[in-house]
């Protein structure tokens, strides 16, 4: 492997050093004029290291350069200091290199907001000056740390996932998904109607406001939760809020114009004229992406809201003329991540069967009853534990003891406070700190939850609140973590077979466990293809020989709504 190191200059230069396996400068450090050149005359290397692949890919896509491989500072560092129970400490280059010195560590600069429709600001923080012989430094000792690691190997690989899926991110982010202004706005007026001048409320949400005052009989904000719960006590209901799963069994004439304007206020406000006109850009929709954003290690999106596009806007995604959008989604993901990383061999063989999931389970531990098995497995992994829960717990223990196990196990490191990780080694904290976000990963009712939806929820402090709980997240942490990990190779393995086939698709969308690929036309068989056998090197570069099978629903579209 030919690994070089770079650095950019301030100045639109570069300065390089090839490095030897301890990640040592092999010769002197060269000086070029241009960061660009300096990559492109270099096919031959196969890993680049830098400090950050957003603060130097970006440059390079910008200038028709791409990187096959890299190995970014300041990510790994954020993965180690993880690993190391140390989460939440400074994670730059420059705090990494104060701490190998014994030095006063400074603290990260604050993330920026993204600007609607734009890839970067002209006031991003700038970061604390490295230099590449200080970088090298740091790059040295983190070596030696993944050597220190409990799985050093599994911990290396998630260390170039991650990097990998950073790569792909500033590519998402520069590519865009395609996006069609004028579908996306037939579908706003054909929903809430006209728009009134001044930016009030469409024609559509200020009837359905009418509606919930006249049913009142006064006037009522549907918009305000607290002038609504206001309005229902005074016709002698008492609510505690206005969600729909609480208002929608009563019996009053303000229910079915509230949960119509609920749903259609939300889309008013998170995808209508004005997203529209903050986001799409040239037929393009370019949120950015930032991976590893969660403990799990699931991406977010710093601004546009990428990751909750409702199904009905993504009628506005359409491929380009010529062009195709496959879409690909993971069946069932967590259940055979869960029997990967147990080694139950009953759970692995169940996942190996073609077909569905859940209804080879429940021929092997519920007499059929396919719903029965679902609600088990889900509660397994998302601590639904209680009740019916418990009934069916003991009935999947029976059948497959060790991926209980393994949850049960991780749930009660959790409540003693020890850190818990993925099978590549990404570690949850024992404990979060006052007003500190963490992802928890539990419905309300495991139940109801559909494999897609469980677990996107975010609850400020909610490690802190008990132990119970804590070992309700570690026991979901263990295998959505797990699946983050995997999707993050499968990723990597897709963006390089269609890079080596010469293909010209691009990677526009991910979310959680499912991609979409824009392709030409003629190109679509080969992508899906491309897919199939990514989820095959991936399960084998994360588990190695099991009869785990990890299957895509594949879909080849010309707009994203018909995929489902």
């Amino acid at each position: 492997m030919t690994r070089w190191a770079v650095e950019a200059t301030d100045d639109g230069g570069a300065r390089l050093a090839a490095l030897s396996a301890d990640g040592r400068p092999e010769g002197e450090i060269l000086r070029e004029p241009d960061l660009a050149e300096a990559v492109r005359s270099r096919p031959d290397v196969t890993r680049w290291v830098w400090r950050s692949t957003f603060g130097i890919y970006p440059r390079l896509l910008a200038a028709g350069v791409r990187v096959e491989r890299c190995y970014d500072i300041e990510d790994a560092e954020s993965l180690l200091l993880a690993h190391e129970g140390r989460l939440g400490e400074p994670r730059s280059a420059a705090a990494a290199l104060a701490r190998l010195r014994n030095g006063p560590v400074p603290p990260d600069p604050p993330q920026r907001s993204a600007e609607p429709g734009a890839q970067s600001s002209l006031f991003e923080p700038r970061p604390v000056p490295v230099s590449l012989e200080d970088l090298l430094q740091v790059y040295g000792e983190q070596l030696r740390r993944h050597d220190a690691a409990e799985y050093p190997g599994r911990m290396r690989l998630l260390t170039a996932a991650e990097s990998a899926g950073m790569l792909i991110a500033c590519e998402m982010n520069r590519s865009g998904l395609p996006w069609s202004a004028e579908v996306h706005r037939e579908v706003l007026t054909g929903m809430l109607g006209e728009r009134y001048a001044g930016g009030g409320e469409p024609r559509r949400l200020a009837e359905l406001a009418d509606e919930v005052s006249a049913a009142f009989g006064r006037r009522v904000r549907p918009d305000l939760p607290a002038d609504v719960v206001k309005a229902f006590a005074q016709a002698g209901i008492k609510v505690k809020s206005t969600r729909r799963w609480e208002i929608e069994s009563i019996d009053h004439p303000a229910v079915k114009p509230l949960i119509e304007y609920k749903k259609l206020y939300r889309i008013w406000v998170a995808h209508g004229w004005s997203w529209l006109q903050d986001w799409v850009r040239e037929g393009r929709f370019r949120p950015e992406y930032l991976p590893g954003g969660t403990v799990t290690g699931r991406w977010v999106t710093n601004g546009g809201g990428a990751l909750q596009i409702p199904k009905v806007i993504r009628r506005a995604v359409v491929a380009d003329p010529g062009w195709k959008l496959v879409v690909a989604d993971a069946d069932q993901m967590e259940p055979r991540v869960l029997a990967a990383i147990s080694r139950d061999p009953g759970l692995m063989e169940v996942a190996g069967r073609p077909g569905d999931l859940y209804q080879a389970v429940s021929d092997k531990a519920f007499s059929g009853d396919r719903d029965m098995a679902k609600i088990a497995v889900l509660g397994a992994v998302y601590g639904q534990t209680s009740g019916d829960g418990l009934k069916n717990l003991a009935l999947l223990r029976r059948r497959f003891p060790r991926a209980v196990a393994y949850v049960d196990d991780a749930a009660r490191a959790g409540e003693e406070g020890r850190l818990v990780r993925t099978w590549l080694g990404r570690t949850c904290p024992p404990a979060a700190g006052a007003g500190e976000a963490e992802e928890a990963g539990i419905p309300q009712d495991a139940a109801e939850s559909s494999d897609s939806e469980a677990g996107d929820g975010w609850v400020p402090g909610y490690a802190s609140t008990n132990s119970r709980a804590r070992g309700r997240f570690t026991r979901n942490f263990v295998v959505q973590g797990s699946a983050a990990d995997w999707t993050l190779l499968m990723m990597a393995a897709l963006r390089r077979s269609m890079s080596q086939a010469g293909l010209a698709a691009e990677l526009v969308f991910f979310q959680h466990d499912e991609v979409i690929v824009h392709c030409p036309d003629a190109e679509a068989p080969a992508v899906a293809e491309a897919i199939r056998e990514a989820a095959q090197t991936a399960n084998l570069i994360a588990f190695g020989e099991t009869p785990v099978r990890f299957p895509f629903s594949t879909a080849v579209v010309s707009c994203y709504a018909d995929a489902k």
